[in-house]
């Protein structure tokens, strides 16, 4: 049976369906859908921004592509922002969606580093967030050198690159460090058992992101191995406390939006600082595949404000 969907947004939806149909994704059109991929010239135009191209190792020795992007001509110890890709754990590179924390390079003067993670299936388990905290491990202990501010390091990312994002805070707190002054986690993919209402209200299309192409990606990540640590899934930490203040945004119309809104709650029923917003009407990435519509400019306009005010109290 079919459950009902939450409508949505009369705009959002227009903008959907004019867009041609996506292939569902399995192993099958991951080549294809692999190719879709935006260079970073195209979010770098008209922007006054310096470029630093750089590489470093993963945790076992495996070597990663780390982008930095840099106010020109800004010489003093900035705010940093460490962007996660989205792609389902499974595609997308470091440049995707980099019109977000462009925005807040220009609006906060921040410096932007942005890291090529390994994919599913061909890197598995815990490969994939041990390789952004090598990131951030490696930015944290190259603040100086990199013109950051080692205690203003903002951690943030968008599906899969929101839960590995929320993995990656839970490996530093419980590693001790890097510090982290805020996590952003846009409609993050956080709970490998997709059994939720919102899960279940969006099995299959029309929609941007599917409980089957969920189930691929996390089939894709933890190749049938059991033991899945809470690093990976982050819904499955037993403990939310002492987490950096959080900000959480999902659509009502998305299949993410019950795990969102519980990690959310567990966050404060641990004592914990977050802000959740669930916006009517939205489906999953509304706000970065149609940045136009009026509710994308909402959402993006009261993510910006939240870190502006967060950044405010850390100068």
């Amino acid at each position: 049976m079919t459950l009902s969907r939450p409508a949505l947004d009369a705009e959002l939806a227009r903008l959907l369906a004019e867009l041609p149909a996506a292939p569902a994704l399995d192993a099958g059109t991951l080549p294809l859908l692999r190719q879709y991929r935006m260079p970073a010239e195209a979010f770098l135009e008209g922007r006054s921004i310096e470029r630093r191209e750089l590489t470093i190792a993963a945790a076992d020795g495996a070597e990663l592509p780390l982008s930095m992007f840099r106010p020109a001509g800004l010489d003093a110890a900035a705010p940093c922002i460490y962007w996660l890709h989205g792609g389902g754990m499974v595609m997308g590179d470091r440049f995707a969606n980099l019109d977000i924390p462009l925005d807040w390079l220009e609006r906060f003067e921040a410096v932007v580093m942005t890291l090529d993670y390994r994919l599913a299936p061909e890197a598995s388990g815990t490969t994939l967030v041990e390789d952004c905290y090598a990131g951030l491990v490696w930015v944290a202990a190259h603040a100086a050198e990199l013109g950051i501010d080692p205690g203003r390091i903002i951690v943030a990312g968008a599906s899969a690159g929101g839960g590995l994002t929320a993995g990656m805070t839970l490996l530093a707190r419980d590693r001790g460090g890097p510090a982290i002054a805020a996590q952003v986690l846009i409609c993050p993919m956080l709970d490998h058992r997709n059994d939720t209402v919102s899960s279940a209200q969006y099995v299959a299309g029309p929609a941007t992101w599917t409980r089957d192409a969920n189930a691929f990606g996390w089939r894709s990540v933890l190749a049938d191995d059991p033991a899945v640590p809470a690093y990976v899934s982050p819904a499955l930490a037993s403990d939310l406390a002492n987490l950096p203040p959080t900000f959480i945004d999902t659509g009502s119309a998305e299949v993410f939006r019950d795990e969102d809104t519980a990690y959310a709650s567990r966050i404060w029923a641990a004592g914990g600082e977050a802000e959740l917003h669930v916006w009517p009407g939205g489906f999953h990435g509304f706000d970065a595949l149609f940045p136009q519509a009026r509710l994308s400019a909402v959402a993006r306009r009261t993510r910006s404000d939240w870190l502006g005010r967060l950044l405010s109290k850390t100068n």
